[in-house]
């Protein structure tokens, strides 16, 4: 078996290029499987806030109606309605908080991060 101080210098400038390749090659499969697990956090946290504001929308419209004709019984319909739209606006944004919440919790590649500050540390340690 030959020895490095047998190799020429050609052959393990080889070696070293292709092991650096397929580091890189490993590292970007890492990252392509982190940010498609950290995608699907986000895409939960999407469809909250999608249901969320569908059925804002789509309910909301009629219970909104109705509170504005049983206020406007006791008060000028303006004021109902004024009361029944704030009242609105604050549920509209506690959902959009808990989705930006979720989309907080969302890290792009942890692992990917530090796995390549492994290989920084290994790189170096080879080089002194």
């Amino acid at each position: 078996m030959a020895t490095s101080a047998d190799r020429p210098i050609s052959a393990v400038l080889h070696d070293i290029v292709r092991n650096l390749q397929d580091i890189v090659r490993s590292e970007m499969r890492l990252a392509k499987t982190e940010v498609r697990e950290e995608l699907g956090k986000s895409a939960a946290g999407a469809i909250l806030v999608g249901v969320g504001v569908l059925m804002l929308l789509l309910s909301g419209v009629f219970v909104l109606l109705a509170a504005v004709y049983a206020l406007s019984a006791v008060m000028p319909a303006w004021a109902a309605a004024l009361i029944v739209g704030v009242a609105e606006g604050i549920v509209a944004a506690v959902f959009v908080m808990l989705g930006i919440r979720r989309f907080r919790t969302v890290r792009a590649a942890p692992k990917t991060v530090a796995s390549m500050k492994e290989n920084v540390e290994w790189a170096r340690q080879l080089t002194r």
